[in-house]
């Protein structure tokens, strides 16, 4: 008995061990859009406006464009962004698609993404939450009716208005679609439509990131170049027409405080928000089958901001590879394209 007890706790020491050095590394993720998984994205984005964060956050995006089927960018509140901002944008891209489909045939067309370039509302919601539909909002209504078994996902980088204006005209889609919101001051911008939200569709697929996204700025590795401040110069200028693009954002330095809910489907498993991903590890909210929230747990916090370590653990790894592929800006491949 006594040695049988004693070969229990080496098992349990000795797997203890195993997931402590495991659960800091990437193979521990799920495979995600980098493992192979090929998901559906619109972006709704306030890019233009009141921060040049969602800036970073595209042009992050716009290098893992081979991996997704786009489907939508869509200029939604606050500020003065407009639809003009994300073109901008796709016209620094079309500089490097050059270089960037010798990598990947994937890499979808400028063109293509301009035609799927919509402005949404230019003003928050009323109080009722919702009031006339715009070209974003039908947009989301045209892509999640389409024939595809395959949820959309909403990533909105902005206000949660055109979100809320289609599912109030068309409700059904409700079932179709993904909505990963990066909460915060883009909440305080307008909190009636997502109060309709709240109020009327509590059964929406949900991750409500208030906190959580604060990790992919705040702690981790931040060690020589990894620093917000030096990655860019190390390893994002020189890199293209997106890299310059890039180089004077937010003084010079890492921000791109939307770019959790499109690397939550880069590494990870989109279909569990409580399993670990490069975007976050979520909880269920109790009284709703399919909302997720910041995981309050002390351990897991980075200063204030709950959640934030879920992101910041990844950081080495995430980092390295934008790093790989910011480089795919500035040189052509040696292998054939994929």
């Amino acid at each position: 008995m006594r040695m049988h007890r004693k070969r229990t706790i080496c098992h349990f020491i000795a797997t203890g061990l195993l997931f402590c050095l495991c659960g800091v590394h990437a193979f521990a993720l799920g495979p995600g859009a980098l493992g192979g998984n090929r998901y559906r994205v619109i972006v709704s984005s306030d890019i233009g406006g009141g921060d040049e964060d969602d800036i970073q956050s595209m042009i992050h995006y716009f290098m893992y464009a081979d991996l997704f089927d786009t489907e939508g960018l869509i200029s939604s509140p606050p500020q003065k962004g407009r639809k003009i901002d994300i073109l901008k944008v796709i016209d620094a891209y079309e500089k490097d698609y050059p270089n960037l489909k010798t990598w990947s045939k994937t890499y979808p067309t400028p063109d293509l993404l301009r035609s799927i370039s919509k402005q949404g509302a230019t003003d928050p919601a009323p109080e009722r939450g919702y009031s006339q539909s715009t070209e974003g909002s039908e947009w989301i209504i045209r892509c999640a009716n389409r024939t595809d078994p395959r949820p959309l996902y909403i990533l909105v980088w902005g206000s949660i208005t055109d979100v809320a204006q289609a599912l109030y005209d068309a409700p059904s889609i409700k079932d179709k679609i993904r909505v990963y919101f990066i909460a915060s001051w883009n909440l305080r911008q307008d909190p009636h439509a997502f109060g309709y939200i709240d109020r009327e569709h509590r059964d929406l697929w949900m991750i409500f990131c208030d906190t959580t996204f604060r990790g992919w700025y705040m702690g981790g590795d931040q060690a020589d170049d990894l620093s917000n401040a030096a990655f860019v110069p190390h390893h994002i200028k020189g890199r293209g027409a997106l890299g310059d693009t890039f180089v004077p954002l937010k003084g010079g330095s890492i921000k791109m405080g939307d770019t959790p809910s499109m690397a939550f489907l880069l590494r990870g498993m989109p279909d569990d928000p409580t399993q670990p991903s490069w975007g976050g590890q979520f909880i269920r909210r109790q009284d709703r089958p399919n909302w997720w929230v910041d995981n309050p747990d002390p351990d897991l916090r980075e200063a204030d901001r709950a959640g934030a370590k879920t992101v910041n653990r990844w950081r080495a790894d995430y980092l390295r590879d934008w790093q790989k592929r910011m480089n795919r800006c500035a040189a052509k491949q040696s292998e054939p394209s994929q």
